[in-house]
């Protein structure tokens, strides 16, 4: 059975950082370019960052250029989102999608909330 399990979310002060990651199993996860999302209630799901399997290739969305880094451990079988110099318009819930041919898999997503 896949699963992909986000945690690391949370309430943070503007200008504050965090850590995200998103843990799986039941993949092989080398395989796997690994896509952090977020969603707003009432607005489109938006693509965040993104890496591929051999982890130097990278993309993120431009808002958050220069501010978060997506990153991934092949041994952990885990895949991190560090966000930093955070705004309250990136609360959302942020959520993992591992994807490899016809696999494509998503987490439950966690909450990340930044506001004073």
């Amino acid at each position: 059975q896949v699963q992909l399990v986000e945690s690391g979310g949370g309430l943070v002060q503007p200008g504050g950082s965090l850590r995200l990651a998103c843990t799986t199993s039941g993949i092989t996860f080398d395989w796997y370019t690994l896509t952090w999302y977020r969603q707003v209630p009432g607005e489109e799901r938006e693509q965040v960052a993104s890496i591929g399997r051999d982890g130097t290739s990278t993309s993120y969305l431009n808002s958050v250029k220069g501010r978060f880094v997506i990153s991934r451990d092949n041994a952990k079988e885990t895949v991190y989102l560090q966000m930093n110099s955070l705004k309250p318009e990136d609360t959302a819930v942020y959520l993992c999608r591992a994807r490899f041919g016809a696999g494509d898999y998503w987490g439950q997503g966690t909450q990340v909330t930044v506001s004073s």
